[in-house]
């Protein structure tokens, strides 16, 4: 069998009630030319028992199932990293949904922009039962440079696309500390290396809300930007919580002013 364009690499814990709607989603896609890795870091409900469901169904979906807890989402996702065989990485959590052409649309601004870093705009959700996906066709993209992403996160996890080269050269930093903050990290540390990166300017990617869910503690969320941003090379105290502060301004526009749309 040859080699997917794309791997798509899903971290899961205890995902049993969301994780089959985001699969389906990775069904449902227009472009069939992937694998699905799901990286389940010892669930202790019937994730493994779902995704192996689907598995069995689909050969493009496997489960890694790994022996130990690791407390955040950064090992399982340089693990899938590590086994994947497509020229492509795509990362998707366990709870979020694809727009039908996602993949296609993203692939069509490879060609249009060639590099090795994309994503895609972003909608919320809290009840699958509210989406609905229009036909979108074409939708331009617009680069993000270092600094833009320094001021405001504007590259959603789950939507990201990008080259396995680049993914190995700068894997998730696995250090507890940066729990929920290590994909910002991530897309920092490319873009200040000098590589373009290109958003599709349309929501292809619906991220879930969830009451309790890490990335929603601002005290917590924060504490970590604070910390990543006064560990980031050249940056003082005071820049650093300017960074913080702009952050919680840009999220209090995207989830009160524009309601996540």
């Amino acid at each position: 069998m040859s080699a997917p364009a794309i791997s798509i690499i899903t971290p899961s814990y205890n995902a049993e009630r969301l994780i089959g709607r985001t699969l389906q989603s990775v069904l449902e896609q227009s472009w069939q030319d992937w694998e699905l890795l799901v990286i389940d870091d010892c669930s202790k409900d019937g994730t493994r028992s779902v995704v192996e469901g689907y598995a069995a169904r689909d050969p493009r979906i496997r489960l890694i199932a790994l022996d130990k807890n690791n407390g955040a989402p950064a090992a399982p996702r340089n693990i899938g990293v590590g086994e994947a065989k497509g020229q492509w990485i795509a990362f998707l959590d366990a709870d979020d949904i694809w727009h039908p052409e996602k993949l296609a649309l993203q692939m069509a601004a490879v060609k249009r922009h060639p590099g090795e870093f994309y994503s895609t705009q972003m909608r919320d959700f809290t009840d699958d039962s509210t989406l609905v996906f229009a036909p979108v066709g074409s939708a331009s993209a617009e680069p993000v440079s270092f600094a833009q992403q320094r001021v405001k996160g504007r590259i959603p996890t789950s939507s990201v696309l990008l080259s396995r080269e680049l993914m190995l050269r700068f894997p998730f930093n696995e250090d507890i500390r940066y729990k929920a903050v290590e994909d910002y990290h991530c897309w920092l540390r490319i873009l200040q290396s000098g590589v373009q990166h290109w958003k599709v300017q349309y929501p292809l990617l619906s991220y879930r809300r969830i009451v309790g869910q890490i990335s929603g503690s601002k005290k917590y969320m924060l504490e970590r930007m604070y910390m990543l941003h006064r560990e980031f090379p050249q940056t003082s105290g005071l820049q650093a919580a300017i960074y913080t502060l702009s952050h919680a301004a840009g999220g209090f526009y995207y989830r009160v002013l524009r309601k996540g749309l």
